[in-house]
């Protein structure tokens, strides 16, 4: 039994819990920063704000990976996350400002699917240059 709590599976568990933790508290400020309530949009079968939700979901577990991978220490790992988490933040303000035709947030609303994929898309492919830089 003793060897179950080897160090390994104590430094999974912990930055698991940082991580879920930290995607809670994200997410929540994604929510601060859309327009509308996204879980009572997933909950009345809204697919668009699903698709956006799920973008930003793996958009920063994707970021968390990179930064896990680079960082040994919880507060490195934390400080390098929370930094892509920022500007996965401005991916969402960048896709506003490109589609000046029309309104992400209402769009979304709206359930246009084709507005909560090119979101998604862009969450996950911009995840992915965030995490390659972090160090």
């Amino acid at each position: 039994m003793g060897s179950f709590f080897q160090h390994e599976y104590m430094y999974t568990a912990g930055m698991y819990s940082v991580v879920v933790i930290a995607l809670i508290v994200y997410l929540a400020i994604f929510e601060l920063v859309t327009k509308y309530k996204t879980w009572t949009e997933i909950k009345n079968g809204n697919v668009a704000v699903a698709l956006a939700t799920g973008g930003k979901i793996f958009g920063i577990a994707n970021i968390f990976h990179y930064s896990i991978l680079h960082n040994d220490s919880v507060i490195a790992m934390l400080g390098w996350g929370t930094f892509g988490f920022t500007l996965l933040v401005f991916v969402y303000f960048i896709f506003e400002f490109l589609t000046p035709g029309f309104k992400v947030d209402e769009q979304l609303q709206q359930d246009n699917r084709a507005v909560g994929l090119i979101s998604f898309i862009l969450s996950v492919s911009l995840s992915f240059i965030i995490g390659v830089t972090i160090l």
